[in-house]
């Protein structure tokens, strides 16, 4: 008898295990995908290099530009944008049909900014389901924005942010720190064709059909976006 306890034991405790391994072969979350790609950088990089950034993401907060950018309860900025398909989108067209998710992603040559981008296009149908249309803004050049998607894999089709207009009007957008501005002097000019070294953050915003910020999700982090099963829940919100 205590033989079959000890195997029926054994078996259980076997089952327990193949439970959590399946548990934790789970979709990994956004955040935990930046995480991973953060630590794959701070192993390769050189020490200054990452003391540069972190230096860098410091003062972008030091700035007060989280708190100064527009909040939740804020009026939402109007807009109009271009495609690369050439279609232009009004924004409060689309407001005023359901919620609106607003994101802004930096360029193509920010790993975070594909991560996200393949993210979001991986959460588009709940999105879409929740009653929410999702916008992407860039500053990067149509061409360039339509070679992101495709080498991302992604349909979402990104409307042009021409010299960060509009994300000026959202005051999300900064001048690049000292310390890391002439690691941008070559690649911003290419994707944006300008050659102001400025960048937004990666800001994501909800928008109802009032108009009115419902959801704001700023860090002077570029490691860190907003979680899409978040937003969902922020447009299930909205669209109330």
């Amino acid at each position: 008898m205590l033989k079959t306890l000890t195997c029926t034991s054994l078996l259980i405790s076997l089952m327990a295990i193949s439970t959590m391994a399946q548990d934790n072969s789970a979709p990994a979350t956004l955040s935990q995908q930046l995480a991973e790609k953060a630590a794959g950088f701070a192993k390769k990089a050189p020490a200054d290099r990452l003391a540069a950034f972190t230096k860098g993401i410091d003062d972008v907060r030091a700035s007060g530009i989280e708190d100064s950018a527009k909040q939740v309860g804020d009026d939402a900025v109007d807009g109009t944008l271009a495609g690369w398909k050439g279609d232009s989108v009004t924004l409060s067209e689309l407001w005023k049909e359901g919620p609106v998710v607003l994101m802004w992603y930096r360029g193509g040559w920010c790993p975070y900014c594909n991560i996200q981008l393949r993210a979001m296009q991986q959460s588009l149908d709940k999105i879409e389901n929740a009653g929410a249309r999702l916008v992407v803004l860039t500053p990067e050049l149509p061409e360039k924005a339509k070679e992101t998607a495709e080498a991302s894999g992604i349909s979402i089709v990104a409307l042009h942010d021409q010299d960060l207009a509009l994300a000026k009007k959202y005051g999300i957008v900064f001048e690049l720190p000292e310390v890391i501005a002439p690691m941008y002097q070559a690649r911003l000019p290419e994707y944006n064709g300008n050659s102001a070294l400025e960048l937004p953050l990666s800001a994501t915003y909800v928008i109802n059909s009032s108009g009115k910020i419902t959801y704001a999700f700023l860090d002077a982090d570029y490691k860190k976006r907003a979680e899409p099963s978040e937003v969902i829940e922020a447009v299930k919100a909205a669209a109330k």
